[in-house]
């Protein structure tokens, strides 16, 4: 089955994005990524790649670990848990 993008939130880490997706930073710039590996994104802030993970978190020493939580808006979000 194709997942197609799937954004998963790292403890102490980035997001990692898996699957074919398009980036477009604040000057329209875009940036495409076909699915073959995996991408990271910045969620620390520190990165000097920024959009992009280079891995500063770990020198900066950032720490999260949030847990999502379903928007309060009808239908925006759907939780999915494995099946067994």
């Amino acid at each position: 089955m194709d997942e197609g993008v799937v954004i998963k939130v790292r403890d102490n880490g980035p997001y990692k994005v898996t699957g074919p997706v398009e980036v477009v930073d604040a000057d329209g710039n875009r940036f495409f990524f076909d699915g073959d590996r995996p991408l990271a994104l910045c969620r620390c802030g520190h990165s000097r790649s920024k959009p992009f993970c280079d891995r500063s978190h770990r020198e900066a020493g950032f720490e999260a670990c949030e847990r999502a939580a379903a928007p309060a808006v009808d239908g925006a979000a759907r939780r999915h848990r494995p099946s067994p």
